[in-house]
């Protein structure tokens, strides 16, 4: 296993330290027909509770204040998310077939991606995009379009010297994937904090705002 990766595994289970016991509970708003607008997945980051996460609650709460008048549901991915990291298949497989069941009931309802640390390989792995931790289900091609926007930090990916923009051809286009300076887990450095405050440093609002220019356009 590369030494990298297994720094990765170190600072996974520190974040988890330093995070566990925050609660998150998922709220969901649809419009009168049952179907929201927008459907905004997160996959929460290494030993966080159930639910949105650190990163996802307050990416989730700002990118539905900045689409007014449009009707937004929430999904916590459903996944281990343990210091292992031998569940991000399972991750993806929820998340894509989440998108897959509520596309096709709702066929105007637009979707928003997002993943925190270990949650970002889920992503990684649900957009089809090979990485070292494992193999699961992926959103079918078809369905890329009604994707409008893919949001991740602290991508463990980038340790392999990609990202989401230049490792996908159908939704490296519509992805924002942050790094902070110094970040271990998706930038080889030392600063753990580096890693823990996308949540409350303003990268949750930048991507917000970037996922919510996508929406309708």
């Amino acid at each position: 296993m590369p030494r990298r990766f297994v720094r990765t595994l170190v600072i996974g289970a520190v974040a988890a330290a330093v995070s566990g016991g925050i609660a998150v509970a998922t709220t969901t708003v649809s419009n009168a027909a049952g179907c929201p607008d927008v459907d905004v997945s997160f996959a929460r980051g290494t030993g966080e509770p159930a639910g949105l996460g650190i990163t996802g609650t307050p990416f989730t709460r700002a990118l539905t204040a900045d689409l007014p008048g449009k009707t937004v549901s929430t999904f916590a991915v459903d996944y281990p998310a343990d210091v292992a990291q031998a569940g991000d298949g399972l991750g993806a497989t929820n998340l894509s077939e989440h998108v897959e069941d509520v596309a096709a009931k709702c066929p105007e309802t637009q979707f928003v991606l997002g993943g925190y640390s270990q949650g970002a390989s889920v992503v990684d792995i649900a957009l089809g995009i090979r990485t070292a931790l494992g193999s699961g289900g992926t959103i079918p091609p078809a369905l890329a379009p009604r994707v409008a926007a893919v949001a991740v930090f602290g991508n463990p990916l980038r340790l392999f010297r990609q990202s989401i923009p230049d490792a996908s051809q159908l939704y490296g286009d519509k992805a924002i994937d942050l790094c902070n300076t110094g970040d271990p887990v998706c930038g080889n450095g030392v600063n753990i904090a580096a890693h823990l405050t996308y949540g409350t440093d303003g990268g949750a609002t930048r991507a917000a705002r970037f996922a919510a220019d996508r929406v309708g356009s």
